[in-house]
C-alpha cells in the first residue's frame, strides 16, 4: 500500500472506502517482511510462515466489550476464526509450509496494514517471516563495521517467498471457493437450560449445502468437534452452554467450508 511506512496512509484510505461502501470482506492478509527465512544467527525456518492473529477486537465497543468478557469470548473474534481458517487449508503438504499463527495484533513496536482494517472491524492478519534480520529493514543501505544494512535481493530467499505465495493463494482460493461467513449467530439465553439452542439467518450462496455445529473445550484453541446441522437456521445441542464454546459455519455442495461464526447471546 502507498504510504505504509508513513503512517499506513494507503490502506487507511482503503479500508476506509470499502467500509463507506458497506463492502462485506471476509477477510484481509498483510505480507509485510515475507522475504527471507533467515534469522540474525543464521539459523533458517523455510517451511514456516507467522500469522498474527488479533484477540480483542480493534474496533471493540463499550457494548460489545460487556458482552465479550460475560461469554469469554477473548480467543474467538472474526480475526481468529480466520486464523483457524488459514491454518486448516494453509498447513499442509501442497504448499509446503507451516503456518504458526500468533495470538498477537502484531510485533512488539510494530503494525502494518492490517490494522487499518482491524480499525474498521473487518477480519484481518498479517503473515511475516518467521524470523528477522533487524539490519534488513528500516535501514538505509550502508556498510558498518563489516556489516551490510539495508533491504536488498541478494538477501531474498525467492523459494521461501513462492511457498509464502502459496499460503496466501490455498487460503484466498478456499475462501472464494466456499461459502461465505454465517451471519446472525445466536446463542440462545432467555432460558436457563442444560442444552444450547443456536439460531442463524438463511445464507445466500447458490451452492450452499448446510451447516456445521462446532465446538471446544473453553481451554482449547481450536475447534474439536463438529456436528452436521444440515440446510437448516437454527439447532439445539445436547451440551451446555456454560461448559464449552459453540460456533457455525456454512458448507457448500462440494464440501467446501466458510471461517467459524461465534455466536452471541440473545433471544
Amino acid at each position: 500500500m502507498a504510504g505504509e511506512e508513513q503512517g499506513l496512509y494507503g490502506s487507511i484510505y482503503m479500508a476506509q472506502a470499502m467500509k463507506d461502501a458497506n463492502t462485506d470482506i471476509q477477510g484481509m492478509f498483510s505480507n509485510d517482511i515475507v522475504g527471507s527465512s533467515r534469522a540474525d544467527d543464521g539459523t533458517r525456518e523455510p517451511r514456516t510462515v507467522r500469522l498474527f492473529s488479533e484477540g480483542v477486537p480493534t474496533s471493540e465497543t463499550p457494548a460489545q466489550g460487556n458482552t465479550r468478557r460475560s461469554v469469554g469470548g477473548e480467543n474467538d473474534s472474526a480475526s481468529r476464526q480466520l486464523a483457524r481458517f488459514v491454518d486448516a487449508v494453509a498447513d499442509n503438504d501442497e504448499t509446503d509450509m507451516h503456518v504458526r499463527v500468533i495470538w498477537r495484533r502484531d510485533r512488539y513496536l510494530r503494525g502494518s496494514d492490517h490494522i487499518s482494517f482491524l480499525e474498521r472491524g473487518y477480519p484481518a492478519g498479517r503473515f511475516t517471516e518467521p524470523n528477522e534480520i533487524f539490519a534488513h529493514q528500516h535501514q538505509d543501505v550502508r556498510v558498518e563495521n563489516g556489516v551490510q544494512f539495508g533491504d536488498l535481493p541478494e538477501f531474498c530467499d525467492f523459494d521461501f517467498i513462492a511457498r509464502v505465495a502459496k499460503v496466501n493463494l490455498a487460503t484466498v482460493w478456499s475462501l472464494a471457493q466456499g461459502p461465505g461467513t454465517p451471519k446472525g449467530v445466536v446463542i440462545v439465553t432467555t432460558n436457563l437450560t442444560n442444552d444450547t439452542q443456536l439460531r442463524w439467518q438463511a445464507g445466500t450462496d447458490p451452492d450452499l449445502a448446510g451447516y456445521e455445529v462446532v465446538w471446544r473445550e473453553t481451554r482449547e484453541d481450536t475447534w474439536t468437534h463438529v456436528i452436521d446441522a444440515g440446510n437448516v437456521t437454527g439447532t439445539t445441542v445436547d451440551l451446555s452452554k456454560d461448559n464449552v464454546f459453540f460456533g457455525v459455519r456454512a458448507y457448500d455442495s462440494d464440501g467446501h467450508r466458510s471461517p467459524v461464526a461465534f455466536p452471541v447471546p440473545g433471544t
